[in-house]
């Protein structure tokens, strides 16, 4: 199966240590983010130094998993989980998804390591998991307090229109579905067929979110700020948006 242990050639070049008393990590998934990595593992450790790191990395040639790899040496909660290649974003998450569960952490969150998501709202996110008893935790630029910066109008309608049109065909009671700044409560996790998730691309977003909601899990929304890219290239392409459009779907009911 696409995306399995076998094929995606999962290899852990850094210490195995979830540390003790952390019931939360905090997951990277990298390909070329020399430029921004190392400012978001900082930024982690200073506003929540109770998680521990996943930088999960595609073989970046650029060095990203090599630094990351370096570091993690001398960083206690800094973890690397190495791959083969360019698996695709969807493939790296059920990889990470499983290294949560193997290791019994209570929540993962996952944001991009291009500081298009700040760092600094991770608190939030485990707050509002764990005070109000969310399954999921969506960061949404669609409700009142959230918002972009730095993005053309061009990639604002076409990420405002695929949303729209994901939520209402995969009828989700959320306003954004197609972002990848959550938290996830890992046992709701561990009750998915994770294996049967087939899609590799940015279109596993939806479809992790749409097999959540329908197995009972409960949604929420907390605003969120995405900004362009600090630096580095945007791995977003025409090609992503259509595979997340044909995933979209092939889940609607």
């Amino acid at each position: 199966m696409a995306g399995s242990r076998d094929q995606s050639e999962c290899t852990e070049r850094a210490a195995d240590k979830p540390m003790p008393g952390s019931r939360a990590l905090v997951v990277l998934c990298t390909y070329n983010e020399m430029t921004n990595l190392p400012r978001v593992v900082a930024a982690l450790q200073r506003v929540a130094p109770e998680c521990d790191v996943l930088v999960v990395d595609d073989n970046s040639p650029d060095g990203t998993g090599t630094w990351a790899t370096e570091e993690a040496v001398d960083v206690q909660r800094l973890n690397v989980l190495g791959r083969s290649g360019k698996l695709g974003l969807g493939s790296a998450l059920r990889d990470a998804m499983r290294w949560c569960m193997e290791r019994d952490y209570e929540f993962m969150v996952n944001l991009d390591a291009d500081l298009s998501h700040d760092p600094e709202k991770v608190p939030d996110f485990l707050a509002v998991a764990r005070i109000e008893n969310i399954d999921v935790v969506i960061g949404s630029r669609y409700i009142a307090g959230g918002g972009t910066e730095g993005l053309s109008l061009i990639r604002k309608f076409i990420s405002r229109s695929l949303n729209r049109y994901a939520t209402r065909v995969l009828q989700l009671p959320v306003h954004a579905c197609c972002g990848s700044y959550r938290c996830y409560r890992v046992s709701k996790l561990r009750a998915l067929p994770i294996d049967q998730l087939t899609c590799d691309g940015y279109g596993f977003l939806e479809e992790i979110l749409v097999t959540l909601y329908r197995a009972g899990a409960t949604l929420r929304e907390i605003p969120i700020v995405y900004h362009d890219r600090y630096g580095g290239k945007s791995k977003l392409s025409w090609s992503d948006a259509i595979g997340a459009i044909q995933v979209i779907r092939r889940l609607r009911r």
